[in-house]
């Protein structure tokens, strides 16, 4: 598992239709499997779940992205999982953190 967090103010549409447009065309393998929206006030929470092929680990693994704001204030976390062939623990992690630097970077580009 690798993870990310970064602070936002600006736009929280902007931001999610930005990552989800990032993701879906940052990998050939890349699909979107699920997700959910929640608002409670003027809280708003986004979950997205992606997954995508690892050529250099041979497997899945999963990209789980949260967005969870108020105005223009945003909190993003990022969470990868999966890319292991391993039985009963984890012997690589290559995948998770390629899927995850490439999401970082594109969130790194990211100007509101």
């Amino acid at each position: 598992m690798a993870q990310y967090e970064r602070h936002f103010t600006g736009s929280f549409q902007r931001l999610l239709v930005y990552l989800e447009h990032e993701v879906l065309n940052g990998s050939v393998t890349v699909s979107r499997e699920g997700g959910t929206e929640m608002t409670c006030g003027d809280v708003r929470c986004v979950v997205m779940v992606y997954e995508r092929y690892s050529y250099l680990g041979k497997n899945r693994l999963t990209l789980t992205v949260t967005l969870f704001g108020r105005d223009d204030d945003i909190l993003l976390t990022a969470i990868t999982s999966g890319g292991s062939q391993a039985l009963f623990f984890k012997i690589n992690t290559w995948g998770e953190e390629a899927f995850l630097n490439k999401f970082i970077s594109q969130v790194e580009a990211y100007h509101p």
